[in-house]
């Protein structure tokens, strides 16, 4: 039951919290909304966890807390960065002037809640706990799949859109959060893609219907490089560079020997069983 409990908790901040920020139309407002929302979602995460798991939340521990959600917020830039220099490269991006400094605020708090609420809902509560009976590589596999059917009822969103966030975020996020065992460090990634994506080059993000960020940008030509209507995160390049992202943080789990394979679940059942017997 800590799974239902833990999904219902940070979902019901999730759903308030978007109601809110979907129903002001000022982008200052949208910007303080989502960053309470954001702030409200960690606080019932820490609640729900101690009191359906009777433990320290260390997933979310304080100490490098800022550090790291820096750090991912500059790998999430950059990243994107990467998929829009290469897109501009064949042509498909284009810059006509800049866009809104107001938008890109109202954008700031979104995507704060936005990666702060989803973080927690897919590798807080249900990677980290279908982890726990299946191992890493089955519990990657199978809420990637579920981030990306996720975003198959977003507006242009496509099948493939879908199976692509369901590749890179699913992957990368999680990836993140097995090579540090905390989420702080997705959270960042996770905010700073977005935000990168809406809130700096103007382009669509995941098929919403974005509002203009600070430049006023098109894209355009072959979907499978610019993503079309769904957006940059239906294109090729952001496969390719979210796939070697995610091998990365692999290497460095099974470096820290962060990985759980699926015998040592088996192992600890078995030596519990001989132990009650």
């Amino acid at each position: 039951m800590r799974l239902v409990w833990q999904l219902l908790a940070v979902a019901a901040v999730a759903f308030l919290g978007g109601q809110a920020v979907g129903a002001v139309g000022n982008p200052w407002l949208t910007l303080v909304l989502g960053t309470v929302t954001a702030v409200l979602a960690v606080l019932v995460y820490r609640w729900v966890v101690r009191r359906t798991e009777h433990r320290p939340v260390t997933e979310l521990g304080g100490p490098g807390a800022g550090l790291a959600l820096g750090r991912g917020a500059l790998l999430g830039v950059a990243l994107f960065g990467l998929v829009i220099l290469n897109i501009a490269f064949v042509g498909g991006y284009e810059v006509r002037g800049w866009g809104s400094i107001p938008g890109a605020a109202g954008l700031l708090g979104f995507m704060a809640a936005a990666a702060v609420t989803e973080e927690l809902l897919f590798r807080g509560v249900l990677f980290r706990i279908v982890e726990e009976r299946t191992g890493t590589g089955i519990a990657l596999v199978l809420t990637g799949v579920l981030f990306g059917l996720a975003h198959l009822f977003n507006p242009h969103a496509s099948l493939w859109g879908a199976l692509a966030v369901g590749i890179e975020a699913g992957g990368l996020l999680t990836a993140a959060y097995v090579a540090t065992r905390r989420l702080w460090l997705p959270i960042g990634l996770h905010f700073g893609w977005n935000f990168a994506a809406g809130g700096v080059f103007g382009t669509e993000v995941s098929g919403n219907g974005t509002p203009q960020g600070l430049l006023d940008a098109v894209t355009s030509g072959p979907a499978a490089l610019t993503g079309g209507d769904f957006g940059p995160e239906g294109s090729l390049y952001s496969v390719v560079f979210c796939v070697l992202g995610t091998a990365a943080f692999l290497w460095l789990a099974r470096r820290r020997g962060t990985l759980v394979p699926r015998r040592k679940r088996a192992a600890r059942v078995d030596s519990v069983t001989t132990l009650s017997r």
